[in-house]
């Protein structure tokens, strides 16, 4: 029997998610990382978030994270190398939105 599909939405911090940063910081015995943040949640529930300024992480010890802090790291790559590219190339390749994965299993 396969195991059930967990919704991950990988997307940029918003203000309104500054008490969920400050409450995963806690969990994880860390500070909120320097801004700006790419998070990703699970179900609905911020379970990590990465630093796009210095590449620090935090995350819920609570719950297995590893996928999807290798999910941040892509993803911050995505962005920098879309960062790196000339200024029309940027416009061609589509927006910088959210990014939405299917993980197996508890996440």
């Amino acid at each position: 029997m396969d195991a059930p599909v967990d919704s991950v939405t990988i997307r940029h911090a918003f203000p309104d998610d500054a008490l969920a940063l400050v409450r995963l910081a806690a969990l994880d015995s860390a500070e909120v990382p320097s801004q700006p943040l790419i998070v990703a949640e699970v179900n609905g529930e911020l379970r990590a978030a990465l630093s796009l300024h210095d590449g620090a992480v935090i995350a819920d010890p609570f719950h297995r994270t590893e996928p999807l802090v290798e999910l941040l790291c892509s993803r911050a790559a995505q962005l920098s190398a879309t960062e790196a590219l000339p200024r029309d190339t940027r416009s061609r390749r589509g927006s910088r939105g959210v990014f939405i994965a299917r993980l197996r299993g508890n996440a």
